[in-house]
């Protein structure tokens, strides 16, 4: 089912099953799903802007608060006092993927500053080298079990 018809369900929250990875040394090795480095970028930039299937503002809810409360995160997906500061601060405008099978390592464009924790990590689209990311587990995190 693609984002059109996804669009007018109000609890279809969005993501991506995708690692994160760089376009350089190992990770070129790899032949990722252009989604790594496209997939919130694709659904902002082509989606919401370009075809109009949904207004930013419902995006922005489906990519942040509505999957926090899905997962049941507490002190996330909201600007809130006391919940954490994720922010990504993107130009409607110009935010773009370009990520495509035959070319999937290519970063997209168009966000400018990204926080993690409160701390900045990208700053004018350049990082910081700051890492103050951590794993979230909601509530049915049980801790790893083996497979034996």
């Amino acid at each position: 089912m693609g984002v059109g018809q996804r669009s007018g369900l109000p609890w279809v929250s969005f993501g991506s099953d995708e690692g994160s990875y760089a376009p350089e040394g190992v990770f070129l090795k790899s032949n990722v799903h252009p989604r790594a480095y496209g997939n919130f970028a694709r659904l902002l930039g082509r989606y919401v802007r370009d075809e109009k299937i949904l207004p930013m503002q419902e995006a922005i809810r489906r990519l942040t608060a509505l999957p926090a409360e899905n997962l049941k995160l507490r002190a996330r997906g909201k600007l809130v006092p006391g919940y954490y500061a994720d922010i990504v601060i993107f130009d409607p405008e110009k935010i773009q993927d370009h990520a495509t099978f035959d070319k999937p390592h290519q970063y997209s464009t168009g966000v400018r500053d990204v926080f993690v924790n409160g701390v900045q990590v990208l700053r004018n689209g350049e990082h910081t080298g700051a890492l103050p990311g951590r794993v979230v587990r909601g509530p049915g995190w049980t801790g790893w079990k083996s497979a034996r």
